[in-house]
């Protein structure tokens, strides 16, 4: 039941971020509610497999920014997200460049918090 909370937690974040940031545009054959849902199914596999192994990997470089790298990899994690969504399922994402990535994954992680606030258990 986590799972779904989360999952729709992140679609909806996903979605505010697409609202507010330029360059992040639904895309595909289907609905825009169900290519934000694809974009954050995508996100939160992405975040539980791969963001432990890069995070892990630029600890060095995290460190030395003050934890300001950090937004980088979350960028990359919502681009690999967008990216797969589009390629494996049709539907997903589109992102214009890094700077849309970049702050979309900021207005995600904000927005993501809130959320995580008012859904506690």
């Amino acid at each position: 039941m986590r799972f779904l909370l989360n999952w729709l937690v992140t679609s909806i974040a996903i979605a505010v971020a697409a609202a507010l940031v330029p360059g992040i545009v639904p895309f595909g054959p289907v609905d825009a509610w169900l290519a934000f849902a694809f974009a954050g199914l995508f996100l939160g596999i992405v975040d539980s497999l791969i963001k432990p192994v890069l995070s892990l990997l630029s600890l060095p470089l995290t460190i030395v920014t003050f934890g300001i790298f950090q937004l980088v990899v979350n960028a990359l994690m919502l681009s690999l997200a967008g990216w797969l969504s589009l390629n494996l399922l049709g539907a997903g994402i589109a992102i214009a460049s890094f700077g849309s990535a970049f702050a979309g994954a900021i207005v995600v992680s904000i927005t993501c918090t809130i959320l995580g606030f008012i859904t506690r258990d």
